[in-house]
């Protein structure tokens, strides 16, 4: 009997570059300076003191807000926490990219837009007059909203490695600023009511006073300029979706793995648009109300959640190329959903109308015909969408398959190491590969 144990490989890549691969993890770490890592730590800090006010103050002020205002500060403050954490994480392992102070910012301004609506809502509804400059703070917090979701586009134009694709997209990065700029001009204007940031909290307490720092006219040549911002504004946003897709032209297989990361988010975020707006056009605009708060509490979810893991897979390249199988998982499975519904809905559509059955009978047939459905179902669309969406692993499966087939009647060391070496290089395609053997007799 031959057992063959591979104790250690070690793959070459074709730039030269010796890395450790580990159960799917390529590890990579710059070294980081003390002052970085001081000033990584100092922002999530700060997030977390500000966030703690920001739930004081929630928990006095919650007999003026309803039951849906305080679960969004809920989302809201794990969202916080959830950025602040990437962020320091990605700015202490890798200091030199963009990526991780982005997402260090969007936390700690999320924290600031909670505070200063909850500070103005204590003192202009709960307690009037009970603390000093609430009106400005109400202001601040439209401000802070601002550059809490600018940096979001930001981060999508210097995904993954924290600078722009090229030289030539400068333009962009300079419409962008301009843009923010006037954005944050817009809340100058005089004769502009204040309700609030993030959930317009004081609009619902039943509060609204004048801009307090108004100094720019609210109609006039000013205003027919945010209005072109408008569309200066949509149009970058277009270029940079078109970034993602023009550094992908081109890149490397590691570079491609790491924009899908990014990619998978926004597909997440973009499918359920279209059941809702079908959802939407048969029901003639009347949606129910809980079927329009899933589809809001997911379109708020997934970038919430998605974005910062996305970065730190892409960025850190932890598990970097499990990003095939969660795609194919996905896509699969919500093949299998939509052939089950259909399986099913037909059934009882079938039961009821066809074979005059009872409904409860009709619905306990469709349900067990799904079930038994669900596995061999599963098996089939899983094979043919890793054929398409993950073509790595299926084929990487299909070599050591037959590698492992032929193990079971080799004998010859020699052979066995050339076989071996052969699947290796077909499934993984390293450059160079070392290999121990050991024989056990």
């Amino acid at each position: 009997m031959l057992a063959v144990a591979v104790l250690s490989v070690t793959f070459t890549e074709r730039s030269g570059r010796t890395v450790a691969v580990m159960r799917g993890m390529t590890v990579t770490r710059q070294s980081c300076p003390r002052r970085v890592r001081v000033a990584a730590w100092s922002v999530a800090g700060l997030t977390l003191l500000v966030l703690a006010a920001a739930l004081v103050l929630l928990g006095l002020d919650a007999g003026r807000m309803a039951a849906g205002r305080i679960a969004f500060y809920a989302v809201a403050a794990l969202t916080a926490v959830l950025y602040a954490g990437t962020g320091r994480l990605i700015a202490t392992r890798v200091p030199g990219n963009a990526i991780g102070w982005l997402l260090g910012l969007i936390g700690l301004s999320l924290a600031a837009v909670m505070l200063t609506e909850q500070y103005a809502l204590h003192g202009l509804a709960v307690a009037p007059g009970s603390l000093p400059a609430a009106r400005l703070a109400g202001w601040l917090s439209g401000v802070v909203t601002i550059s809490t979701f600018a940096p979001m586009v930001f981060l999508v134009l210097l995904f993954p490695d924290g600078r722009l694709p090229s030289r030539r997209w400068r333009p962009l990065l300079w419409m962008m600023m301009a843009v923010l700029a006037g954005w944050t001009a817009q809340q100058f204007q005089a004769g502009t009511a204040e309700t609030g940031g993030l959930t317009n909290a004081l609009e619902a307490a039943g509060v609204s006073y004048p801009n307090p720092l108004g100094v720019f006219p609210r109609q006039g040549p000013f205003s027919e300029f945010l209005g072109a911002l408008v569309l200066l504004g949509l149009a970058a946003g277009a270029l940079v979706v078109a970034s993602v897709f023009v550094r992908r032209r081109g890149a490397s297989a590691e570079l491609r793995k790491q924009l899908a990361w990014l990619g998978y988010v926004g597909l997440f975020v973009a499918v359920p648009v279209v059941p809702f707006l079908g959802y939407g056009l048969l029901t003639h605009g009347n949606v129910n109300e809980v079927a329009g708060v899933l589809f809001w509490t997911f379109i708020l979810l997934a970038p919430t959640v998605g974005v910062p893991l996305a970065c730190t897979m892409a960025v850190l390249k932890y598990r970097l190329y499990e990003i095939d199988r969660l795609i194919s998982r996905t896509v699969s499975y919500a093949i299998v959903t939509g052939l089950l519904l259909g399986v099913y809905t037909g059934l009882v559509l079938l039961a009821n109308q066809g074979l005059r059955l009872h409904t409860p009978v009709a619905v306990a047939a469709a349900t067990l015909a799904a079930a038994a459905l669900f596995t061999p179902l599963r098996a089939r669309v899983q094979r043919r969408v890793d054929h398409r969406f993950n073509r790595a692993r299926y084929d990487a499966e299909r070599i050591v398959t037959d590698f492992a087939a032929r193990l079971k009647d080799a004998v010859d060391p020699d052979a066995v190491r050339a076989d071996l070496l052969d699947a290796v290089h077909r499934s993984l395609e390293p450059t160079h590969a070392g290999i121990w053997i050991g024989q056990i007799r």
